[in-house]
């Protein structure tokens, strides 16, 4: 069994990872798509618009544009998406539908498994995310008073950044080694390691690990199953 004694912080990915973006968006996305007289099911329009948006973020950091903010990268994929598919709309309908990004809702097995980590680690946001709008979620969707929101703002860069992982060490005043990425997003966990951080790959998606030679320190499907590994139990 790997052995996790030397951690001392979990950085938790948000988007994704805590908080359920597909079951929080393809909701209201269905009616949206239907209005529009839409061919593309919200799952499929789903599944594009969160591809993009990663296509998005990289754009970015290659680019070394700095952080234009997790919110306006999503703007900028979702008017990609609806223009891909041919659907019309306006910007007030654009504005409109983003605010739905407030009212995410976090996994059921998310708080639960929670309540047993923070009998032994510090529990950290590490996210893409703007400050505030972490804050945001953090406080009113996730509903959990974690020990520190680190906003990769604060890096000037989307994850996977070398600088969002070893800046997020420094200012929790940690060794890379002692920090650990748990996240569902699989470049994170290899971004992560590739800093010294141990890491989790929480495979929520079913999806497999990319071939590279940074891999995560175990592989769960939940975050039951997190804790369990965490804790030796």
């Amino acid at each position: 069994m790997t052995n996790f004694s030397d951690v001392k912080a979990l950085t938790f990915d948000l988007f994704g990872t805590i908080l359920d973006l597909g079951g929080s968006l393809t909701p209201p996305l269905r009616p949206f798509l239907q209005e529009k007289n839409a061919s593309i099911s919200a799952e499929q329009f789903w599944a594009q618009w969160r591809a993009r948006q990663r296509l998005e973020q990289y754009q970015d950091t290659i680019m070394m544009l700095g952080h234009s903010g997790y919110q306006e990268v999503a703007r900028r994929a979702f008017n990609y998406v609806l223009r891909r598919n041919g659907i019309e709309f306006t910007a007030e309908e654009e504005a409109t539908f983003m605010q739905n990004w407030q009212q995410l809702s976090p996994f059921d097995d998310v708080l639960p498994a929670l309540e047993r980590l923070r009998t032994r680690f510090k529990l950290v946001v590490l996210s893409n995310g703007e400050p505030d709008f972490l804050q945001h979620l953090a406080r009113n969707r996730v509903r959990w008073d974690f020990d520190d929101i680190y906003s990769v703002n604060r890096a000037g860069a989307f994850k996977p950044h070398p600088a969002v992982y070893r800046g997020a060490a420094q200012y929790l005043n940690l060794e890379v080694g002692e920090c650990l990425m748990v996240s569902a997003n699989s470049f994170d966990p290899i971004g992560a390691r590739a800093c010294g951080f141990r890491a989790i790959y929480v495979n929520r998606y079913n999806m497999p690990l990319e071939d590279h030679h940074y891999q995560p320190d175990a592989t769960v499907q939940n975050f039951v199953e997190l804790a369990d590994v965490l804790l030796g139990d």
